[in-house]
């Protein structure tokens, strides 16, 4: 049964206003929701409160209410990850990027799934207090959490299509022989420009960076369990020494090979 959303007070003019879930998880249930009478009540009443100053919170799927506004129009946004395909499909306005935690922007602010929800109150209590923020954060044990949602959610999405799929394994198999987009259509049995639309549409990215990210992990992989220096793991994911694995594993995780190491002991 449907949980409704609950009558607005108009005359209220918050700060922030926080977006609550629809209690739904598939398609199939979520898009006749946001057609509901109340569900679009509160579309217009997040945009009136938005343009009275008021900034915006969601998470989860709640992030699909506040897209329907259209108040996340060429802005960056997260979303939970297994229905991304859908979001970037519904709105495609919104700079969507479904591997971040948290999206900051002058609307408000998105938060991702799963533990999304903690990231999005954490955030907002520091606003208030960075020290409360860490001493909730170490009592919840969340300053522990070291986040791999750039490489699992694309690789995740990836099973869910056979051709994502099918291009996954082939990339996977050919990190160390390097990327050509020719060559990976032509095994696949698809054209460059079939593969590259499907790859933007499942994963929200081209065949190029997913096939980096897959590098990146790989690399990852090897600094903690296989015992090579760096030169070694550099030639096993197709690079040519080990200063050009270390520069691409700074600039994409934002941490040095050394750290790396400590953060996997």
């Amino acid at each position: 049964m449907p949980i409704p959303v609950q009558p607005i007070t108009a005359d209220l003019k918050p700060d922030w206003v926080i977006i609550p879930a629809l209690s739904t998880s598939t398609p199939e249930v979520l898009l006749p929701a946001l057609e509901r009478p109340d569900v679009k009540k509160a579309k217009q009443q997040i945009v009136a409160w938005h343009a009275d100053g008021a900034l915006i919170a969601a998470s989860c799927i709640g992030t699909f209410l506040l897209a329907e506004t259209g108040l996340l129009d060429h802005k960056e946004a997260t979303t939970t990850w297994w229905l991304s395909p859908l979001f970037r499909q519904r709105y495609p306005q919104v700079l969507l990027d479904e591997s971040r935690m948290l999206v900051p922007t002058d609307v408000g602010v998105t938060a991702g799934a799963a533990m999304g929800h903690l990231d999005l109150v954490l955030w907002l209590i520091r606003k208030a207090s960075p020290e409360l923020a860490r001493l909730v954060s170490r009592y919840l044990l969340a300053d522990i959490r070291s986040s791999q949602a750039a490489y699992i959610i694309p690789n995740h999405l990836a099973q869910a299509d056979p051709l994502i799929l099918r291009f996954e394994r082939w990339a996977r198999d050919n990190l160390k022989t390097g990327f050509s987009l020719q060559d990976a259509a032509g095994a696949l049995a698809t054209s460059p420009r079939s593969l590259q639309r499907r790859c933007q549409d499942v994963l929200g990215k081209s065949p190029l960076a997913y096939f980096q990210d897959l590098r990146v992990e790989h690399a990852q992989s090897l600094l903690h369990g296989s015992g090579l220096d760096l030169e070694a793991i550099a030639a096993e994911v197709g690079y040519a020494d080990g200063a050009t694995l270390r520069t691409l594993l700074r600039e994409r995780l934002g941490r040095g090979v050394r750290e790396l190491r400590a953060d996997l002991r």
